[in-house]
């Protein structure tokens, strides 16, 4: 396998992007490999890696089906929807909590 061609930051040539800038222009990678990778330097560690790839192989972002509109809603209302109470609590349950606020802390809530 070759090398990747290595940039440093801010240097890359015309015609690669990272995911994100793909991600902003209405793309996705496509299936293709990572073309190319820009290095940021750090003093006490190593370079932050960023991978680009070709933006003449990337292919138009799929639009949202219904479908989809309807799994990407089922996941967020479980993400949402505490394990312990099994309310909707209106935002995103931390996965270091793992219940919502109220059932992770019912001493606090009695008190206020």
């Amino acid at each position: 396998m070759a090398a990747l061609p290595v940039f440093r930051w801010h240097l890359a040539p015309d015609g690669y992007a990272t995911r994100r800038q793909l991600r902003a222009r209405g793309l996705r990678p496509g299936g293709q490999g990572v073309a190319a990778q820009l290095e940021r330097p750090r003093r006490r560690r190593g370079p932050l890696v960023a991978y680009l790839y070709r933006v003449d192989l990337a292919k138009p972002v799929r639009p949202m089906t219904p479908g989809r509109w309807r799994a990407h809603e089922a996941m967020m209302r479980a993400r949402r929807t505490c394990p312990e109470c099994r309310r909707d609590v209106g935002y995103v349950i931390p996965p270091t909590l793992g219940t919502c606020v109220t059932c992770a802390y019912p001493e606090e809530q009695r008190v206020a």
